[in-house]
């Protein structure tokens, strides 16, 4: 963060913008330090520590890669710094409790094929199919639990300022971490297995996905062989079915109705499978363009109205906080934290911290 980003965010809400000067001195005023601490969350006792932090690979994807595939906002960047920490918490956690937590699948590269590989994996974390696409998350995330891969999925609410501007992203060697996609749990399941991709390839990566532009040229070699992994991943043995269609046109009504059945047999998206067809050189560009306006039509309403409802939300203000969305919790962390507590290594407090809930529902999780 540049100085001047941060003397932008402390300052808002002010009609004077907080100075340089006031920031980087000998003294600080407590009510500029508090500001500070709003965007950091570090608590102010951090501040006052004489000795400079470290500059740590180890500590932060930030001091490992330079550039990102995405812009990333102020909210973006707090929930990866939130869930680096988390990461390296549980990494102690884990050596102290003696839990093995090494990666069990080998490492591949952009060389290997991303068919060949999506099949093998098929195998490996595949679960049973279930047409309900929340229920169907749950299954994928405890399947990669099964398999040292520990998956976080992060809620946010209407009311939040900053709202992150990614889908998900990748920590090395075995986190990843998904934006709740509240009405559109296909998009969070496809970043899901993308973001698996980068796992696979040992390739770290904070990302929002650019599900409207999949037929994009311009994409790097990695994030093409991770949206080829998905795409292979989901489709399985429906991939027969694709390659015997003929060319998608009006005439067949460019195969709209095989290509909505298979969508909702694979959850991949009718977009996802339509670009695939462009790849193939099974629906021109004219036509593909023709489908995705129309898709995107039919997106935009669907946007719409999501708008409509974000405002009764909003208007039903503290009642809807109540009933906010609870975030899917992996196996491998609700098994990783009662270990911790059943050895001492952690108290009901931390217990009730890292895994969210309330102090009168943890004898749900550390029976």
């Amino acid at each position: 963060m540049s100085v001047d980003d941060l003397l932008i965010n402390i300052s808002k809400g002010l009609k004077k913008r907080i100075s340089k000067e006031e920031i980087f001195s000998n003294q600080i005023r407590l009510v500029h330090l508090k500001k500070i601490d709003r965007i950091f969350n570090k608590g102010l006792h951090f501040y006052l520590d004489p000795k400079s932090p470290e500059i740590s690979k180890d500590a932060s994807i930030f001091f490992r890669k330079e550039k990102f595939n995405s812009d990333l906002n102020l909210g973006a960047r707090k929930v990866v710094n939130h869930f680096e920490e988390f990461k390296i918490s549980l990494s102690a956690i884990s050596k102290l409790t003696e839990l093995n937590i090494d990666r069990r699948i080998p490492i591949y590269t952009t060389n290997d094929s991303p068919k060949e590989v999506a099949d093998l994996m098929r195998n490996e974390l595949y679960p049973k199919f279930d047409n309900n696409l929340k229920e169907f998350l749950k299954s994928l995330i405890s399947s990669f639990a099964k398999k040292n891969i520990l998956v976080f999925e992060f809620v946010e609410t209407w009311n939040k300022k900053d709202k992150a501007n990614i889908d998900g992203f990748f920590l090395s060697p075995n986190v990843i971490v998904l934006k709740r996609q509240q009405r559109s749990f296909r998009r969070e399941i496809f970043t899901l297995i993308h973001e698996l991709g980068h796992y696979l390839l040992n390739e770290e990566e904070i990302e929002s996905l650019d599900y409207k532009n999949l037929a994009k040229k311009d994409l790097s070699k990695i994030e093409k062989w991770c949206n080829d992994f998905a795409y292979y991943f989901l489709i399985g043995n429906f991939i027969n079915e694709i390659n015997k269609l003929e060319i998608s046109n009006i005439k067949n009504d460019y195969n709209i109705d095989v290509i909505d059945r298979i969508s909702k047999k694979t959850h991949l998206s009718t977009i996802a499978l339509f670009t695939k067809l462009l790849f193939e050189d099974k629906i021109t560009q004219a036509d593909y363009n023709k489908i995705k306006k129309d898709l995107e039509k039919e997106y935009n309403l669907k946007r719409e109205e999501e708008k409509r409802l974000q405002e009764l939300e909003k208007e039903m203000g503290r009642k809807q906080e109540g009933r906010s969305a609870k975030a899917i919790r992996s196996p491998l962390l609700i098994s990783t934290i009662q270990t911790a507590f059943q050895e001492g290594v952690i108290n009901e407090y931390e217990v009730c911290k890292r895994l969210n809930i309330k102090p009168e529902k943890i004898d749900k999780f550390i029976q």
